[in-house]
């Protein structure tokens, strides 16, 4: 028997309910981070934290305090094993951890570290500690920015932060020594930077490193909804995060959506992102807008590899450090 067939669209796709396995093609190391980041009904464990209400600033705080612990927690005992020393920079309202390697073949060399943390949270000492890994890691001074963030401090705060640091090391780095590194919100921030820094006459660095980067708060991209709890790290859209950040600004406009920006003049980027990620689609359509502005771009794309990689022990992740710290070395070597 033929059903009538309907002479309204479908406006999208409908799916059976289904589990999607945890893909084959990647390690067993991938796969157990995987399933670590889900509950025994397959649910993302972070799909279970409940945000405030937008009004709430209260509640906001007590979150991303609870948050910022446990980063710190987290990041407690990799501190014990870092070798670079670190001073704290206070540029105004700005606040930089400065982390010196012990030794350096190229101490003209640094890197700016702009931490992820969904524009909410990942400052104080999980910040501190990055710098500390960025130096030890590619052996040149690495500044990170503390920038300030909602909800005491909204759009542009974070942003004038990034942009005040980024003074503050061209006075002390060739902008050719420079290369910026910007995971998640961090990645925001770094591409917003360069577009403000740009309009206001400033040089560019050597190089860009976008880490699954959040550049549209807007959320328009397909990967908000193809991935949508297929990310077990970041398994649900950030909208509520997005408005609290921008304070009543457009969430449109390129320094809070830097996708929406003009990208022409940047410098070469390496852009990386997953077929997990929920950013995915962020990564895709920013490596289209680089290609066609004439940007050198790499884009890296991590198999069944969600939001900020499988967490650091798999051989996926050890690859993606490797090719970054191919790119970062390359862009200082071809300033030389």
């Amino acid at each position: 028997m033929t059903q009538a067939k309907s002479t309204t669209p479908c406006n999208g796709v409908s799916l059976p309910e289904r589990i999607v396995p945890f893909p084959t093609s990647i390690s067993a190391q991938a796969r157990a981070a995987l399933q670590r980041l889900v509950t025994a009904q397959g649910v993302p464990v972070n799909a279970l934290m409940p945000l405030p209400a937008a009004e709430d600033t209260a509640a906001w705080q007590a979150l991303k305090d609870q948050v910022d612990s446990q980063y710190a927690a987290a990041m407690k005992g990799l501190a014990e094993h870092l070798r670079a020393r670190v001073d704290t920079l206070i540029l105004g309202e700005a606040e930089i951890h400065v982390a010196t390697p012990g030794a350096s073949a190229h101490p003209q060399r640094a890197c700016i570290d702009l931490h992820g943390g969904a524009l909410l949270f990942g400052g104080g000492e999980a910040c501190r500690v990055s710098a500390q890994q960025q130096a030890d890691r590619y052996g040149a001074r690495c500044y990170g920015v503390d920038y300030r963030l909602p909800p005491e401090h909204p759009y542009p705060a974070a942003l004038d932060d990034c942009l005040a640091a980024y003074r503050h090391v061209l006075t002390q780095h060739a902008p050719t020594d420079i290369v910026l590194i910007g995971r998640s919100a961090g990645g925001n921030l770094a591409l917003a930077m360069l577009l403000r820094g740009r309009d206001e006459g400033l040089p560019m660095p050597a190089g860009l490193v976008l880490l699954s980067p959040e550049v549209d708060l807007t959320e328009s991209g397909d990967s908000f909804h193809t991935n949508r709890y297929m990310d077990v790290m970041l398994p649900l859209p950030l909208m509520q995060i997005n408005r609290l950040y921008a304070g009543g600004a457009d969430l449109g406009h390129p320094y809070l959506s830097p996708l929406f920006g003009q990208l022409d003049g940047l410098p070469p980027t390496f852009l990386q992102t997953g077929t997990r990620d929920l950013f995915l689609s962020n990564a895709a359509r920013l490596h289209r807008g680089l290609v066609r502005a004439k940007v050198p771009v790499e884009l890296y794309l991590g198999e069944g590899m969600p939001h900020g990689g499988f967490m650091g022990a798999t051989p996926e992740d050890d690859d993606l450090a490797q090719e970054i710290g191919v790119f970062i070395e390359a862009r200082w070597q071809t300033q030389r």
